[in-house]
């Protein structure tokens, strides 16, 4: 397949309440690959509705790093939950690590 440089080549939409995360899949003029992460928060200024934007731009040279912080992070949060002292009724990580492989967050296929 022949990809523009401002082609989306893969996306990925994840609705969480309020707020919508955005995965892009995108390549650099030398085709390497990179992630975008954008976060959008509906928000409502003087009654009308608009969105706050935050984006990330991941790229591969930083792809292991940022999946072993991120699987650290979310390990620590399933352990602090485990202790008692931090609400878990809305949110328990320590179901989806349970249930979550290499393969479901598999940066280098990209």
């Amino acid at each position: 397949m022949d990809y523009n440089k401002n082609d989306e080549i893969y996306s990925k939409v994840v609705r969480a309440g309020k707020r919508t995360y955005f995965f892009d899949v995108k390549a650099t003029k030398g085709r390497d690959l990179y992630i975008t992460m954008t976060e959008s928060k509906k928000t409502f200024v003087d009654g009308k509705e608009s969105y706050q934007k935050h984006k990330i731009f991941l790229y591969k040279e930083d792809f292991e790093k940022f999946k072993d912080g991120f699987e650290d992070v979310v390990a620590q949060i399933a352990e602090l939950n485990s202790t008692g002292e931090f609400k878990t009724d809305e949110y328990q990580p320590e179901k989806e690590i349970k249930n979550t492989t290499e393969s479901d967050i598999n940066f280098e296929d990209l």
